[in-house]
């Protein structure tokens, strides 16, 4: 530690949520009387310390941030250097490649990986990145070189379109470190294949945090008429062909998507029974009502309704409207997956919405089960935030 590096100090009794797991600092936490927060520079790695000066460990700056800080080290003299980088990332490899016998997966998940404000995805040989703090955009050229150094991929793609990053001031633009901007990804998920856009796509490209979901759907599937509802390039849908399903018809408001999700489809020989719709989800499946559409499957994978605390309310009700409208579209038997995003909606508010859902219109439910997100998303068990995918099974009953 160089006389040089910053000392974010807390206030009194503001360590204990540190000291019981969690990593973030809030800037409200933040001792302001001994270092003028705003006036640190983002992304440098500071030394955090109790009221009384005890060392806490290590954490990047983001001054501007709501989350002032994330502890990344509970070594005081812990750099953030290219070594210690390489550490994690081969940490995170090495459980990835426990779980996959393919290189398709999320390979860091933040947090969850000891690197606060980090996503990597596995597409092959070509890795894509995201950082969402200030703290690890400032160390990214050293990230990817670590990246680099431990895969040895042909591609790695700076992919940092994510609007949140406005909110601590950091452009957005998509650009390689190293080889090229592929026009699209590939990858095998659950033995199916499948393409997706990378500069137009969502996020990363693909969403791996559903794949036990989608893996666990599949009997369900079978020979069934399958509604996917926000369906992206087909990650259910496609999937829901492969089980056996007799017609899945695909719901998405991006005509790319949709375009992606006939190309998947044609990869894994199953664009037969395949329909798609392109519009609003409400809308479309308020005509797939009026006009009597009946469906002996319907999966709901929207974006998050509730982004922030504040939207709580009003996507609570977004929620309990698609749900609704998806219950009038299931056959008597026949079975819903309702999933959300939404870090801000506890699995149980969701099944509590699924059950009133289905009680309005005089339906009733059997649970089956539920799925949260995959092992390449490992849960912080102290940072409740990390645990933010839910997916509920549930029989839909008349008369019961």
């Amino acid at each position: 530690m160089s006389e040089s590096t910053p000392i974010l100090r807390l206030k009194k009794n503001e360590e204990r949520r540190l000291k019981a797991g969690h990593e973030w600092i809030y800037a409200n936490e933040v001792d302001t009387d001994s270092a003028a927060l705003k006036t640190l520079p983002a992304g440098a790695a500071c030394v955090v310390q109790d009221s009384r000066g005890k060392v806490l460990g290590r954490a990047l700056l983001s001054p501007h941030s709501l989350i002032a800080a994330r502890l990344y080290s509970r070594d005081a003299k812990q750099e953030p250097s290219r070594s210690f980088f390489k550490k994690r990332i081969e940490q995170a490899r090495v459980l990835r490649d426990t779980l996959y016998p393919e290189p398709f997966y999320r390979l860091i998940y933040g947090e969850a990986d000891g690197l606060p404000g980090l996503v990597v995805d596995r597409f092959g040989d070509t890795l894509v990145v995201q950082t969402g703090t200030a703290g690890m955009e400032a160390h990214l050229e050293t990230v990817a070189a670590a990246l680099d150094a431990v895969l040895q991929p042909a591609n790695i793609v700076l992919k940092n379109e994510a609007s949140v990053r406005e909110l601590e001031g950091l452009p957005l633009y998509t650009r390689a470190f190293k080889g090229e901007v592929p026009e699209r990804l590939t990858l095998r998920e659950n033995g199916a294949n499948f393409e997706a856009p990378l500069r137009d796509g969502q996020k990363t490209g693909w969403f791996y945090d559903h794949r036990e979901a989608r893996r666990r759907m599949a009997p369900l599937a079978k020979g069934a008429r399958v509604l996917d509802v926000f369906a992206y390039c087909g990650g259910w849908g496609v999937q829901a062909a492969c089980a056996g399903a007799r017609e899945v018809t695909g719901v998405d408001s991006s005509a790319l998507a949709l375009e992606y999700m006939h190309r998947n489809a044609e990869l894994n020989g199953v664009q037969e029974g395949l329909r798609t719709i392109e519009g609003d989800a409400m809308e479309v499946l308020k005509a797939l009502a009026a006009d009597g559409e009946k469906f002996d499957l319907v999966i709901l994978d929207p974006p998050a309704f509730i982004k922030r605390r504040k939207d709580f309310k009003n996507g609570l009700a977004g929620y309990h409207a698609i749900n609704e409208l998806a219950l009038r579209l299931i056959k008597p038997g026949g079975y819903l997956i309702s999933a959300s995003c939404s870090m801000h909606l506890p699995a149980d508010k969701l099944l509590d919405v699924m059950r009133a859902s289905a009680r309005h219109i005089d339906r009733n439910l059997q649970v089956l089960g539920y799925q949260g997100q995959g092992p390449d998303h490992p849960i912080h068990p102290s940072i409740p935030e990390t645990a933010y995918l839910k997916s509920w099974f549930a029989r839909v009953l008349f008369g019961f």
